[in-house]
């Protein structure tokens, strides 16, 4: 473990801070398709085909085509992609047009998610844990963001991705415990709090991971199904959080956008909740492959390719229109932002 120094970059993901903090990345946290697929998959058991998904995403839509960073500004990094990758109801960050900040751990969130484990002797925040505080967040957001925006990919797919990963890839395995434990400690750790119950105090961009931890099993890696299907087992308890919509640039005015409007048909309600990650996926393939921007452009035979792989109904006439009525809606935004007028701060 090698702590931040001036010009290294540490942004929302907490996983990622821990990889650039231990050298499984460059420590200045810029690196390349190739060292985000190899990093993730050392460190977590990341299977490379949702390694190489996200790295790849990430690289041609928020980085120079080859690499990115884990913080930058739009189009350079994490912290620049809000409404494209990055979006609102982080389980510990701050939603942009809440705080002014996408990248600024909120304490009254770690509190929330800490004390729901209130024994150390038998504390794992696991999935059931985890999709309870998935509702609570998402609420929290359509009731003190007057700009929240939840979209399918940025939503549905990797808002949901910033919950399920705490548990998958930071709970500490064992033979005993193969899916994980994650305790009071580890979860710290990894989150960069410190200091005792009473005392507890974030220090940005100190991520690090755990002593005597282990990863997952190679036999056991975390793949683009497996993500898919734990989305489908957060909504069993949580189905807002399959509802793509938006305040209205008021707080508490959240307006669902039906999702057969936005696909042209191709996804009704009931396709969403049977497998909202093709939705998502297809809806991010039909986005990218009508982007102007040249990169963007290039990218999206790579993520159609990855829907047809998946058997995913492809979305052939894409509608975002309804997006229009959402002001928070852009697909470049922080690390920092205006707070909305009307935003409600802990």
């Amino acid at each position: 473990f090698v702590p931040p120094g001036d010009g290294d970059a540490r942004g929302p993901c907490p996983g990622l801070n821990a990889m650039a903090n231990h050298g499984y990345i460059p420590h200045n946290g810029i690196a390349t398709r190739q060292q985000f697929i190899d990093g993730t998959n050392a460190v977590f058991g990341m299977a490379r085909d949702l390694g190489g998904f996200l790295a790849n995403y990430g690289a041609s839509v928020d980085g120079d085509g080859e690499q990115w960073s884990i913080r930058g500004v739009p189009h350079t990094g994490i912290a620049g992609s809000h409404g494209n990758y990055e979006t609102d109801s982080s389980p510990l960050r701050a939603d942009l047009n809440q705080y002014g900040s996408n990248s600024r751990l909120i304490m009254s969130q770690f509190n929330s998610l800490y004390a729901r484990q209130p024994d150390a002797a038998t504390a794992n925040y696991n999935l059931e844990v985890l999709r309870d505080f998935r509702g609570e967040r998402f609420l929290e957001s359509i009731n003190k963001n007057p700009y929240f925006t939840y979209d399918p990919f940025a939503g549905i797919l990797v808002s949901q991705a910033a919950f399920t990963f705490i548990y998958r890839f930071m709970g500490n395995k064992s033979l005993e415990y193969p899916e994980g434990v994650l305790n009071k400690a580890n979860l710290k750790s990894f989150m960069s709090i410190e200091g005792d119950e009473n005392n507890l105090r974030w220090n940005p961009g100190h991520e690090r991971i755990p002593d005597n931890w282990y990863k997952r099993n190679q036999a056991d890696e975390y793949s683009i199904p497996y993500f898919f299907s734990d989305i489908r087992y957060f909504a069993e308890t949580q189905p807002e959080i399959l509802a793509v919509g938006c305040n209205q640039g008021r707080v508490n005015s959240y307006n669902g956008i039906d999702p057969s409007v936005l696909s042209g048909g191709a996804y009704s309600s009931a396709d969403v909740a049977k497998n909202p990650g093709c939705f998502a996926s297809s809806f991010l393939a039909a986005s990218a492959a009508q982007s102007s921007d040249s990169q963007i452009k290039a990218a999206a035979s790579q993520i159609t390719g990855l829907v047809s792989g998946l058997g995913c109904a492809p979305i052939t006439a894409l509608n975002t229109t309804s997006f229009s009525l959402c002001p928070g809606f852009s697909r470049y935004g922080g690390p920092e932002g205006p707070v909305a007028p009307g935003a409600i701060q802990n």
